[in-house]
């Protein structure tokens, strides 16, 4: 299936306001495609969702549609399934989710649904009341090209830990289980010295917790970082220790968060899926749905990185691109977020 392409040159970041909310109204909508369009994500008012507030809005103009984002003011699943209960009786066209505990909005997703209303979701494969789950990527994968990396950079020995946003966080959890079982059958010299730390995607809290495990072990070789403050955080923690030669520090993040501390070297790789792009996807699959169109195997989107969507292996209706960046000290000026 064919769609025509969307461009993704994105305006500047600064032009982006931490808002609660943000919205774009098109010029009209295509048929079948009248109503709102919300997209509720895991936390307002810091630079990821920022990024993909940007992406919503110029998708919404693109296609005509009028969009809105919304999210909790903390990372807390019971504020986000609140958000989404209040949304249903305003009875949008779809709604798209970020969930920051898949489990907790399944209720209220199914609610939803029995009201008419598409659902999307992101970071939440195999979400069952959902219509659709789009991932960036496939997340085994991610997870162990994200171990090799770090791998490369201790020398393939050592201790490490990885830190998640949230223990209930599916996508988080699946990158540090692919990364532990990547390591132990790759790396027998590799071990994790604890399971995966939350943070509650609060850069505050993870430079907190960085500290607490350079103290406990103080032979560490590496730090992985799944939410975006993650990387931040922990970088914040090695510059402070002047620990940049010794400690290898990865994750996903993005340039406006944790690009200064690739510039001091006490962060050597961040990766990430760009969330302007992800706001695109999620508005342009929203609206194919309602619609009536199907999203299957081979479906191209039109948008970069998902031309050729493939199903995620053991979720049903669960669809990944490939539409991961790495970012190094060499090539972080090449993106402005």
């Amino acid at each position: 299936m064919k769609r025509a392409r969307i461009a993704t040159a994105a305006v500047a970041v600064t032009a982006l306001a931490a808002l609660t909310a943000c919205s774009s109204q098109g010029a009209g909508g295509s048929a079948g495609s009248d109503g709102e369009y919300v997209t509720v994500v895991k936390l307002q008012g810091i630079s990821w969702f920022d990024r993909m507030g940007q992406g919503l809005d110029e998708a919404a103009d693109d296609l005509g549609l009028q969009s809105s984002m919304v999210g909790p003011d903390d990372a807390s699943p019971e504020k986000q399934v609140k958000i989404i209960q209040d949304l249903i009786a305003r009875q949008p066209a779809a709604i798209a989710v970020v969930p920051l505990s898949p489990q907790s909005i399944e209720g209220v997703l199914g609610q939803a649904k029995a009201a008419g209303i598409k659902v999307v979701t992101h970071e939440a494969p195999g979400q069952a009341n959902a219509d659709v789950d789009i991932e960036a990527f496939d997340n085994a994968a991610y997870g162990e090209h994200m171990m090799q990396n770090l791998a490369d950079c201790m020398g393939g020995e050592g201790q490490y830990v990885t830190f998640v946003g949230s223990l209930t966080a599916a996508s988080h959890m699946e990158w540090a289980q692919a990364e532990l079982d990547y390591a132990a059958e790759n790396y027998p010299g590799i071990t994790r010295v604890a399971d995966p730390i939350e943070t509650t995607e609060d850069l505050t809290t993870t430079y907190d917790r960085a500290k607490e495990i350079l103290a406990k072990y103080p032979d560490i070789k590496g730090f992985l970082g799944s939410a975006a403050s993650d990387v931040a955080g922990i970088g914040r923690a090695i510059e402070e220790a002047g620990l940049e030669d010794d400690v290898c520090v990865m994750g996903t993040s993005i340039p406006s968060t944790a690009g200064k501390y690739l510039e001091s070297g006490a962060v050597d790789k961040f990766f990430f899926w760009d969330p302007a792009i992800t706001g695109r996807v999620l508005l342009t699959v929203s609206e194919m749905l309602v619609n009536g169109e199907e999203i299957t195997v081979g479906t191209d989107l039109g948008i970069e990185g998902y031309e050729d969507l493939q199903a995620v292996e053991g979720a049903e209706n669960s669809f990944h691109g490939n539409a991961w960046i790495d970012v190094d000290s060499t090539n972080v000026a090449d993106y402005d977020f």
